[in-house]
C-alpha cells in the first residue's frame, strides 16, 4: 500500500509511504454505488459523482481515497475510468508529502469556501 491515513492542517489526509513517480496510479475511491436519486436523498460530504447516473458513497472508513484533501494547488488528479474513480500523480510525490486534488468548483463552493480553504497554498 503506497499511503497511509493521519492528521493534516485540514483534519485528517492522506499520505504517500514511498515516493510516487508522476503519472503514477495512487488509490481508487470505492464505496457504495447510488442512483443520483438516493445520494441527493442521503447528503453528505464522502458523494463522489461519476455520471448522471451512479455516485460512489465514499464514507466507510474502509475507502482510503476519502481522506484526500482539497487542495489549490493538488499533486494528484482524479480520473474516472469505465465508472471507476482512479487518484493519479500529477507532480512527483515525495515519501510523507500530503496526497491532494482538486475537489472541483460546486464542492468547493459549498463546503470549503464558507470555512475556509486550509490547503497549504491558502494558508501562506
Amino acid at each position: 500500500m503506497k499511503t497511509t491515513v493521519r492528521r493534516s492542517s485540514a483534519g485528517l489526509g492522506l499520505f504517500a509511504k514511498e515516493p510516487i513517480k508522476k503519472g503514477e496510479f495512487i488509490i481508487e475511491y470505492t464505496g457504495k454505488i447510488l442512483t443520483q436519486k438516493e445520494a441527493d436523498k442521503k447528503g453528505g460530504r464522502y458523494l463522489f459523482e461519476v455520471n448522471s447516473r451512479k455516485v460512489i458513497d465514499g464514507s466507510p472508513r474502509s475507502n482510503k481515497a476519502r481522506y484526500a484533501n482539497h487542495s489549490c494547488c493538488p499533486n494528484a488528479e482524479v480520473i474516472i475510468k469505465k465508472g471507476r474513480v482512479l487518484l493519479y500523480a500529477t507532480k512527483n510525490i515525495k515519501a510523507g508529502e500530503e496526497i491532494t486534488y482538486d475537489y472541483g468548483k460546486e464542492y468547493f463552493d459549498e463546503y470549503i469556501k464558507p470555512k475556509g480553504c486550509k490547503c497549504k497554498k491558502c494558508q501562506k
